[in-house]
């Protein structure tokens, strides 16, 4: 389940010494595939190729020694394709209006836009209608828990941080900002946050590693009056619900009846038991490294002691291997080969495995296969990936346009239920329970969701046209 990207490596081939086929042959044994060839330039004695690769990342390495050891091929350069579309950066701003003469220059800036900055300072709540502020969140992290990555620090962040970016622009049309702050003190975080919140609408909070994380949204949600939400710890809860909500229909299950096994209690673990919970589940078994999570034992983590005290009804002890027996749904959100073909074969029947670590799964798909009614991972390349962009840039776009405080959880099970819905009783299949990313319902039924909520919760600030 290795990574794999496409290269262009352009090269001299002296064809004298060497043909472009013994050049094509060391490149598939070394496990590249060619995809495309384009001649730079050629001539009697040489002729200088760009060729596409795609190859396994492992595998990169060993390949350009091999090609640059060959007698008669130069590598003149080498080029990955997703280095390419970083370069520059991802996103830019860009005015919403030119400025052609003075008189435009007098409206947007001085001396017109004093009256405007006057009319803010009496009543601030006009920032929401007189700049950015309707319609910007901030994407921020400290870069110390990035998915597959870990800490490898703001500077290492910034790329996922404006990944981010563009994708709540591309899909809810939301101007987002990526923040990434060289310091790694809660205090600091949450204090730097709330001096530039005057500038957002909302505040998404990206790969901030647990148990900080839990801190400093709380403190956010209870010191700002704007929505503040951890996409790590509510996107990923919000999409696993939806699929789960489908899976059951599948097997025809119910919410209340089935018995939930989750193991990778962070800060996504914890919200999507948390989320399960809120949705109706009964029996819900944590588990950690040291077995299952239960009332009575002492917990350093917070969050592991609320769990211990609303989870696990039976007080069930043990391994994940002995407290999967009879479970209808296995969540994972830990690491490779956690999960057994054994401990699968121990579920009650038409068993659930959402196998959502990420880039490689608790348990191997194909492996499985055989022994699972439905299954889901975090990975594109598997039917039913659980991917966060399905919720967050819906969300945002709800709760800015009805100006809301705060994301409850009535908004995020409206929003999984939104997400649950674009997925239509023709089309639901154990290979399709969660819609396609690119799927344009999605955002329309979320924000739409969202929003009825927000009201509904008496959270929100101003009721759209569309809800009058």
């Amino acid at each position: 389940m290795a990574t794999s990207s496409n290269i262009i490596i352009r090269m001299e081939i002296q064809k004298s010494k060497i043909t472009f086929g013994e050049v094509a042959m060391a490149i598939g044994e070394s496990g590249g595939d060619i995809m495309a060839t384009d001649i730079i330039h050629s001539a009697r004695d040489s002729a200088i190729r760009d060729i596409t690769v795609h190859i396994p990342d492992h595998s990169n390495s060993s390949l350009l020694e091999r090609l640059r050891g060959m007698d008669g091929v130069k590598v003149i350069n080498v080029s990955d394709r997703t280095f390419l579309v970083h370069l520059g950066g991802k996103i830019e701003v860009q005015a919403r209006m030119p400025v052609k003469n003075r008189e435009d220059l007098s409206h947007v800036y001085t001396p017109g836009v004093a009256k405007v900055c006057k009319a803010i300072q009496q009543d601030e709540s006009k920032a929401f209608s007189l700049t950015i502020k309707r319609n910007t969140v901030a994407v921020v992290s400290d870069g110390t828990a990035v998915l597959g990555l870990g800490d490898i620090g703001p500077f290492g962040a910034m790329p996922v941080m404006e990944g981010k970016a563009m994708l709540f622009k591309q899909f809810g049309g939301v101007d987002a900002f990526p923040i990434c702050l060289q310091t790694k003190d809660t205090e600091e975080i949450i204090q730097t946050i709330k001096n530039m919140s005057p500038a957002f609408g909302g505040i998404n909070l990206e790969d901030i590693s647990s148990p900080r994380c839990f801190e400093i949204e709380e403190r956010l949600k209870q010191e700002l009056e704007i929505p503040v939400f951890h996409d790590d710890q509510h996107g990923t809860a919000v999409v696993m619900l939806a699929g789960l909500l489908n899976a059951l229909k599948i097997v025809d299950k119910k919410l209340e009846d089935i018995k939930v096994v989750v193991i990778g209690i962070g800060a996504a673990g914890v919200a999507c038991s948390k989320m399960m919970l809120a949705a109706g589940v009964r029996n819900l078994i944590a588990v950690d490294r040291q077995g299952a999570i239960v009332a009575g034992e002492e917990y350093s983590n917070s969050m592991w002691r609320w769990l211990a005290e609303h989870s696990n009804p039976n007080r069930a002890t043990g391994s994940l291997s002995e407290v999967i027996e009879g479970a209808d749904v296995f969540l994972g959100l830990s690491g490779p080969g956690v999960l057994k073909v054994e401990d699968v074969k121990k579920m009650a029947r038409d068993p659930i495995i959402f196998a959502m670590a990420n880039p490689e799964p608790e348990i191997d798909p194909e492996a499985a296969e055989p022994y699972v009614r439905v299954m889901a991972t975090g990975r594109s390349d598997y039917p039913n990936q659980i991917n966060n962009v399905l919720c967050f840039p819906g969300i945002f776009r709800g709760a800015l346009e009805c100006r809301a405080r705060t994301i409850n959880e009535r908004m995020k099970l409206a929003a999984a239920e939104a997400i649950a819905s674009v997925v239509g009783a023709e089309e639901l299949n154990e290979q399709y329970i969660i819609p396609s990313v690119f799927n344009e319902e999605v955002v329309v039924k979320v924000r739409a969701a969202v929003i009825k909520a927000a009201i509904e919760t008496g959270v929100a600030r101003r009721v759209p046209r569309d809800f009058r």
